[in-house]
């Protein structure tokens, strides 16, 4: 009968990593129920709750407040365990090499308006046809997409920021747009990497069509290079060309450009790429127009990329418009920051955010906990957000991206890329033996 291989190497780099981490806590004990709690995490099977973590360890007879405490009185230093989780990182990208970062939004069904941050959004488990809302808590997740491999990647949190709407009435923390809690991040991303003595080292972020707007353009942190899908309609202009005759205020825009629907609809210009993304060779055909202006950031050229669309009888690709924010070279001209096929390869990776969140979700019970203190209700989201980034580091450090053990069945030996479930049975088979 084939078996689950047990992995010492796995606990090992777990152990590493949560080891980096005691000089946080100010007491002895507060780091063992920290330890104690991101164990039990592997082995809870129903919603992942701080009574249901407890059970699983057995304290079943024990006073459970003091493990409550974690979170309504701010003993576990989220922000802190984010610095050194960050410098973890570190050690897997070079000086010289491109820091990749991925943005977007998410939420946390809440059953209560009364619930910091709670109000309400949007409910995509509704149909499109019948969109309906709820409680939800929103929150940006920031990852460091890691680096490629075979063609695959991973998206591994390093700050879940809540950016609670105004209308959900939060008590403990201020109000935050989505793009604002982006230029959080970025910001925080470049202080960090300031602190490492990386002051030069580039920053990628790629993001969905959500980033795409005027106030994160103007606000952009310097270093940081942003590639957000686009919408199809966007109002572009060239810059102005040309020596201003007359009186009057110097022109900043040019002559208006065409918009990525009108770019896309043109038959010549294309070029071909391919890609091997996620052990595939993609085939791509695409154009780069600009340096182009939009409406109220004159200051911050831009270059549109469009993805060709592709439509089969078994497929269909709908065309794909993005942007990013253009450099200057020695002679002065705009040019793309990085080649084409580096930022359309990354933007393909944007994908991973969305499978972090399903496994956080289903995974580790992201937002399961009832922790109705105004602390508790956001640090604990941090919370299984970070055990989900050590977890996943620890796995990264043991294997790569696709040096996993094989799948224990007949049926299915797995896919090119270990997934969080073979992790898991990797965790349990290693603390059980």
């Amino acid at each position: 009968m084939t078996t689950i291989p047990q992995n010492p190497k796995l606990l090992k780099n777990l152990f590493e990593l949560v080891e980096a981490h005691r000089t946080l806590f100010g007491q002895e004990r507060v780091y063992q129920r920290t330890v104690a709690l991101m164990m039990a995490e592997l082995f809870v099977f129903a919603r992942h709750t701080v009574t249901q973590l407890l059970m699983s360890l057995g304290l079943t007879e024990q006073d459970w407040s003091a493990w409550y405490r974690l979170f309504s009185q701010g003993r576990f230093p989220y922000e802190r365990a984010s610095e050194v989780l960050f410098g973890e990182t570190l050690k897997h990208v070079g000086e010289d090499d491109l820091y990749v970062v991925g943005g977007d939004g998410t939420q946390t069904p809440r059953s209560s308006r009364k619930m910091e941050g709670s109000g309400w959004l949007r409910n995509l488990r509704t149909p499109p046809f019948m969109i309906g809302i709820h409680a939800a808590q929103r929150w940006f997740n920031g990852s460091w997409l890691l680096p490629a491999e075979k063609g695959y990647s991973r998206a591994l949190p390093l700050r879940w920021i809540p950016a609670f709407t105004e209308k959900s009435e939060p008590k403990a923390h201020t109000p935050c747009k989505e793009w604002e809690a982006a230029i959080q991040f970025l910001t925080w991303v470049r202080e960090q990497l300031a602190k490492a003595g990386r002051v030069t080292q580039q920053v990628l972020m790629v993001a969905d069509g959500n980033y795409d707007t005027l106030n994160l353009w103007k606000a952009l942190p310097d270093g940081v290079i942003l590639l957000a899908r686009s919408a199809k309609n966007w109002v572009l202009y060239h810059l102005p060309t040309g020596k201003q005759t007359g009186r009057g205020r110097k022109r900043v825009y040019g002559d208006r450009a065409l918009s990525p629907q009108e770019v896309w609809q043109q038959r010549k210009g294309w070029k071909k790429l391919t890609l091997f993304v996620r052990g595939k060779d993609r085939h791509l055909q695409y154009q780069v127009r600009g340096p182009f202006l939009r409406k109220g950031a004159a200051h911050r050229p831009l270059f549109l990329i469009v993805v060709r669309g592709k439509q089969t009888p078994r497929f269909r690709r709908r065309p794909l418009p993005f942007l990013v924010n253009a450099r200057q070279d020695d002679q002065g001209r705009w040019v793309l920051p990085l080649p084409a096929h580096t930022l359309l390869f990354w933007a393909w990776q944007r994908w991973e955010l969305e499978v972090c969140h399903r496994e956080l979700k289903s995974n580790l019970g992201l937002g399961d906990k009832q922790c109705w203190n105004p602390t508790a209700a956001v640090l604990s989201v941090q919370w299984s957000a970070w055990v989900y980034s050590l977890l996943l580091l620890a796995g990264y450090r043991s294997w790569g991206l696709t040096g996993a053990p094989d799948v224990p069945t007949r049926w299915w030996r797995g896919s090119g890329r270990w997934s969080l479930n073979t992790l898991w049975r990797a965790y349990r088979a290693a603390l059980w033996g």
